[in-house]
């Protein structure tokens, strides 16, 4: 109904611009809303308010033009002004009636839009280091992020998703450096291994596969490997100074060649786990996009030359600075250290300036938490780079705490302490980890309980999202096995009888589904649906539990059947853009 006013409203518009009453160039947003108070109507729309002053016009004064000029349509039974000029539509009695038969012949596609008008929009997310097997933590980004791109696709956007692979830098330096320790480990060579390098049992596998395929051959001896190596942290030394001298110290005993062996293998190793743990878990990517591209290919240096000519760049200590507190950001920020080597930030400036290079309209950016404080930097970067900063929006996703028994778990990344996203997904399954993560705001910090998501209750939501969609299911068969199946045509032109309070309220509920779709995309809100979904599974159980669907009345029996089918099929459109199952028996 709230395509249907808008529509109208869109009619109203183009007349009054037709009859030179209006301006030719307005091209306005139309904000429409349903009412709190049914005595001022069922929808109301603020647009004679918000075109007022670019027409000229009393805003009560252009809202009564507007209610002349709209068409007559026959599911509107009045239009009201109301305070300063809005305009509030009455509907006529039975329109509540009219979303069952429109959700059975749109299907998949109910409550999908065009607000989106095609624009090209890159949505990237998880882009985990690849040091390690994802964690529970990157499964929020994940279905957070995979959910978000399905709702934008839903509403009309053309949407473009996007893994940024962090295939160079430091910390794959760390991780390289750390699988062939380990491999010298398995050779028999004894020594202390590193306090700030990867522990992870999934290193020591990856060593053992490249043992496997050469042998020996990497192997140094312990003096050669640590001669004149600062010390570690435990030894009184500095832990960071320690790992980087070892990260040198492999490159020269290993050579270019032998240093790439262990790289590979361990980018190879854990991007692929990586690939294969999120196809698993239902997210899709359009594109896996190399950091290391950006290197190879002139990215990088390109940037840094844009950001030179246009004045924002500057020397000091040998480093290379870019002059981002003329944007607002706390400090300025090095781009190229004083060996020559570029920084982490740099490639990320030029990562961004590909991103717009490729013709997005909009970009949106799902990080964690930990990142807040990068996000002046890299719309600092943009705006330095002549693009516009606001077509860049950060996400920012807190990480999932997880509690077994009560208890929480502790996890530590590097020292390979922490519970896999593959090992949550084999104890909970896909449906709940991907429900449980977007029940709540991104932003917000969320408890993960593994007992709820496991219990098969009413207290699991999903449980009983899912449950509800069943029910229908075993409803339409056991009518069928009844001889009384379903006759849609009967139930469709017996829909007014369905008048208790129960069914009013479904029917309602039902046609919130494309405004609350709508709502949730373009908030980025994906917790919105889920909490939709629950709300409707819990007004279907109760009107179940309240009323027989299957009844000796046949025109009343149909109706309820078909009503149910229409609740079935919008649970299913639900549960399928957040990347759930829809069970047809539980």
């Amino acid at each position: 109904m709230k395509s249907k006013i808008e529509s109208l409203l869109k009619a109203a518009v183009a007349h009054l611009q037709a009859a030179h009453q209006l301006p030719s160039e307005l091209s306005p947003t139309y904000q429409i809303e349903r009412t709190r108070d049914k005595q001022h109507g069922d929808f109301a729309s603020n647009l004679a308010m918000m075109l007022a002053k670019p027409a000229g016009l009393k805003p009560r004064d252009l809202a009564q033009q507007l209610v002349n000029a709209l068409p007559a349509d026959p599911a509107i039974q009045k239009t009201e002004i109301a305070g300063p000029g809005f305009i509030n539509f009455y509907l006529q009695d039975g329109s509540q009636y009219q979303i069952v038969p429109q959700i059975l012949s749109q299907g998949a596609k109910f409550g999908h839009s065009k607000v989106g008008a095609g624009q090209y929009i890159q949505v990237e997310f998880v882009s985990a280091n690849p040091t390690g097997p994802l964690h529970v933590g990157h499964g929020r980004g994940a279905a957070y992020g995979a959910t978000l791109a399905n709702l934008l696709d839903a509403v009309g956007f053309r949407v473009h998703r996007e893994y940024y692979v962090n295939d160079a830098g430091r910390q794959m330096n760390i991780l390289a450096t750390s699988v062939w320790l380990r491999y010298l480990e398995l050779c028999g060579v004894s020594f202390n291994f590193p306090s700030n390098g990867y522990k992870g049992g999934y290193i020591l596998e990856i060593s053992q596969a490249v043992l496997n395929q050469a042998g020996q051959t990497w192997l140094r001896s312990v003096e050669a490997v640590f001669q004149d190596i600062p010390a570690d942290e435990p030894a009184g030394g500095d832990k960071e100074e320690h790992i980087d001298s070892l990260i040198e110290r492999a490159k020269q005993l290993l050579g270019k060649d032998g240093y790439k062996v262990f790289f590979d293998a361990a980018l190879d190793s854990i991007l692929g786990d990586i690939r294969d743990d999120l196809r698993e878990f239902g997210v899709e990517y359009t594109e896996w996009f190399s950091e290391m591209s950006l290197t190879d290919s002139g990215s990088v240096q390109r940037a840094i030359d844009r950001l030179q000519t246009n004045g924002k760049l500057y020397e000091k200590d040998g480093a290379i600075w870019f002059r981002s507190t003329e944007y607002g950001d706390d400090k300025d920020r090095v781009v190229a250290r004083d060996n020559g080597q570029t920084t982490y930030f740099a490639s990320d400036i030029a990562y961004h300036m590909n991103k717009f290079e490729r013709g997005f309209d909009r970009v949106i950016n799902v990080w964690g938490a930990d990142h807040h404080g990068y996000i002046a930097r890299v719309k600092a970067a943009l705006s330095a780079l002549g693009y516009d900063p606001e077509k860049l929006t950060v996400l920012l996703v807190q990480f999932a705490i997880l509690y077994r028994g009560g208890e929480r778990v502790q996890m530590s990344t590097r020292s390979g302490s922490f519970v896999t996203l593959r090992e949550l997904r084999e104890e909970v399954g896909n449906d709940a980890a991907r429900f449980f993560y977007v029940t709540r705001k991104s932003e917000q910090h969320m408890d993960f309980d593994l007992d709820l998501a496991k219990s098969q209750s009413k207290d699991n939501p999903i449980y009983y999202i899912q449950y509800a969609h069943a029910r229908v299911c075993s409803i339409l068969k056991k009518a069928a096995a009844e001889s009384a199946p379903w006759d849609r045509e009967s139930g469709l032109a017996h829909l007014h009888l369905l008048d208790n309070d129960y069914e009013q309220g479904l029917l309602n509920q039902l046609a919130k589904y494309p405004e609350l779709l709508e709502r949730a995309a373009l908030q980025y809100e994906p917790h919105q649906l889920a909490q939709y979904l629950r709300d409707l599974a819990g007004e279907f159980h109760s009107w179940y539990n309240a009323h027989k669907v299957i009844i000796e009345d046949a025109n009343l029996r149909n109706a309820r059947l078909t009503l149910s089918e229409a609740i079935r099929q919008v649970i299913n459109n639900g549960l399928t853009l957040l990347g759930v199952s829809a069970p047809e028996s539980m």
